[in-house]
């Protein structure tokens, strides 16, 4: 059938082209079809994705993998302009050589804001596209919203924006630059000989390939599918593992949950797991690929922790995702909830899912969140207070206690602050911290603290970012005061020495609670009833057509507009 693809909705438009390329959404994946319609067709249940296993190689000089098939051998693909050429060998080693530049170039991008995680930095994309900014999602380390490079792509026209928003209020809009006089060329070594491409295709016969990158037994990996090694938008490269789904899972599903969960609990976790490696491909178009390997996604180590308990679920729901309206939902999950579960606008920026709401933790009637909110300063205390009764009260980090002194927060903010160049990096102390807002589930949603250079507001998942005390944003603060001396003539005042931080959970608390799902399996809950839980009023549904994956989420309010020309 042929139809024109302006003529549809967004959300339309990448739904069709998530189903024309065999749902991979990258040429890759036409090509491991042979661009045959069938061939596609055949991977609809089972569609190949794009994981970057090894995202910054060539960051250090002396970065070295070895490549190896798990029989047969290696096929290396490449091309010298217009010729695709292969080499085959039993092992290739791949590295980096510093290739110096003729002349010292500067590398800059104007850094619109910074953030702990994608989805707020997503949803600070929206609001930049709907001032009229075109931008992209980098993650150089922490998450960044540039000002798009192919559109800003002079000294002079960096500069003009930057000058624009800053003199319009954006005062942590920087522009991040850097005078470089070398980098990095990637290689590959095989049969004797060195072959310097930046990108090149790792095949084998049976799509097993075993990567080495260092001494260890944890340095091994085993991935099924291919790899890719390809350049990324820091000066550095990516070995991307093009993978189906469901082998993916085999490499995802032990590592997050955990082999020794009951069966249904761990069918939960491959459902969610599924579901939002589905949804989340648009993470990193920026480099090419789409999902990462570590907790900025799922924990993914290849096929090697593969195991027969993990694997039987990934198969007794195989091609299974949660959905709501026909859409996949925002699968999200943590450690620990801390009895609690968060909305998603409590932890991130963004429009709120209806799926995602504070749900006590807790199958008996332990806590009415609707009598007794936990933005109560009361209430959250005397919530903290329980320690029995939640799904998830016989692990450690269900309740926890934390100190920092004032030195050390002033430190942990200074270095956060540095970080983004922000105006009031310069500070040299704290003299006091205040929670000024908390939600109806208990998370923090601004935090105060008083510095001598001005008053810094933390909001939300940034004061996870900002301070090294607190492990959830389900806390309450208590100052902590320095001992009088022994010798004293009198009673002195109390001298604020730091702050104690009480608090429940490990993560961000939205969605389903890996430990607490622990208890619901032990009690012969089935997956299915598991998930309904902590997503209310969604439902199971197989891969299809029929589904969109993801549509675009309108910005949320409350940053001042610039004119759309500008």
């Amino acid at each position: 059938m042929l139809f024109s693809l302006k003529k549809l909705p967004q959300s339309t438009v990448r739904q069709s082209l998530f189903w024309l390329v065999g749902a991979a959404v990258t040429t890759g994946a036409i090509a491991a079809g042979g661009g045959n319609p069938s061939a596609l067709a055949q991977t609809a249940q089972n569609p190949e994705i794009r994981v970057g296993v090894v995202q910054r190689f060539g960051e250090a000089e002396d970065d070295e993998l070895i490549v190896e098939p798990l029989e047969g051998l290696l096929t290396l693909t490449f091309k010298t302009g217009a010729q695709t050429q292969t080499v085959s060998a039993p092992q290739a080693k791949l590295d980096i050589a510093l290739q110096p530049l003729p002349k010292p170039a500067l590398q800059e991008r104007v850094v619109l804001s910074s953030h702990r995680s994608f989805e707020s930095a997503e949803d600070s994309a929206n609001q930049w596209r709907d001032r009229g900014i075109e931008v992209e999602i980098a993650q150089p380390s922490s998450w960044q919203v540039w000002a798009k490079r192919e559109v800003y792509s002079t000294p002079l026209l960096r500069r003009l924006l930057l000058k624009n928003v800053q003199s319009r209020g954006f005062d942590q809009v920087f522009l991040d630059s850097e005078v470089v006089t070398a980098i990095p060329k990637a290689a590959f070594i095989a049969n004797g000989y060195r072959y310097n491409r930046d990108r090149f295709e790792i095949t084998t016969p049976n799509r097993r390939i075993r990567v080495v990158a260092g001494e260890g037994p944890r340095d091994r990996s085993l991935y099924g599918g291919d790899l890719m090694l390809q350049p990324n938008a820091y000066g550095t490269y990516t070995l991307v593992n093009e993978v189906p789904i469901e082998t993916y899972l085999r490499g995802v599903v032990p590592y997050e949950i955990g082999l020794g969960a009951p069966p249904s609990t761990i069918e939960a976790q491959a459902i969610l797991a599924r579901t939002y490696a589905l949804r989340n491909l648009r993470r990193f178009a920026i480099d090419d690929y789409q999902l990462c390997a570590d907790t900025q996604c799922q924990v993914y180590f290849g096929i090697s922790g593969a195991a027969e308990a993990s694997d039987r679920a990934i198969a007794a729901t195989q091609g299974l995702v949660l959905t709501y309206e026909n859409e996949l939902i925002d699968a999200l999950y943590s450690s620990t909830t801390g009895g609690v579960t968060a909305k998603f606008s409590d932890v991130w920026n963004g429009a709120d899912r209806p799926y995602l709401q504070s749900v006590i933790d807790s199958v008996q009637p332990v806590w009415n969140l609707s009598q007794k909110p936990l933005s109560a300063e009361a209430n959250i205390r005397a919530f903290l207070a329980l320690d029995q009764g939640f799904n998830e009260d016989d692990w450690d980090l269900f309740r926890w206690q934390a100190e920092s002194d004032l030195t050390e927060i002033a430190q942990d903010l200074k270095t956060y602050l540095q970080r983004q160049q922000h105006p009031l990096a310069n500070l040299t102390q704290v003299s006091q911290l205040q929670v000024t807002e908390r939600s109806t589930g208990g998370r923090i949603q601004k935090l105060a603290i008083q510095t001598d250079v001005g008053v810094v507001e933390l909001a939300k998942d940034e004061i996870i970012r900002a301070l090294a005390a607190p492990r959830s944003l389900l806390f309450y603060i208590d100052p902590v005061y320095a001992a009088p001396a022994e010798n004293a003539a009198s009673t002195p005042a109390p001298v604020l020495k730091g702050y104690k931080f009480v608090g429940g959970g490990w993560g961000h608390g939205v969605g389903m609670s890996q430990t607490g799902a622990y208890r619901l399996g032990e009690l012969g809950w089935s997956a299915a009833r598991i998930v309904q839980f902590y997503y209310p009023n969604t439902e199971l549904k197989p891969i299809s057509r029929e589904l969109t994956f993801w549509r675009q989420p309108s910005a949320s309010p409350g940053s001042p507009d610039l004119p759309a020309s500008e």
